[in-house]
């Protein structure tokens, strides 16, 4: 998998969490998902995220070392 794939997967499990968390612990959990949101829009304008840093620390590979970056995925019976 690749770091997009990574980020998210990892971004998606933590906004579950953090609303179950805030639905039966407590609301200030709320807050986590409140960061998470915001931090996934600013990544959309700047293409920098924490985790993102910390995947690739990690050796998460980019899609664009792997060459899948500007894939196009034809639709059934569409050539492509």
């Amino acid at each position: 998998m690749t770091v997009d794939r990574y980020l998210r997967m990892i971004a998606g499990a933590i906004v579950v969490s953090t609303l179950a968390l805030g639905y039966w612990v407590n609301p200030n959990w709320f807050l986590f998902t409140g960061f998470v949101g915001l931090n996934l829009f600013q990544s959309a304008f700047t293409n920098w995220c924490p985790m993102m840093t910390f995947l690739r620390k990690l050796g998460v590979r980019d899609s664009a070392s792997l060459g899948v970056g500007n894939m196009t995925h034809a639709t059934p019976g569409q050539r492509s």
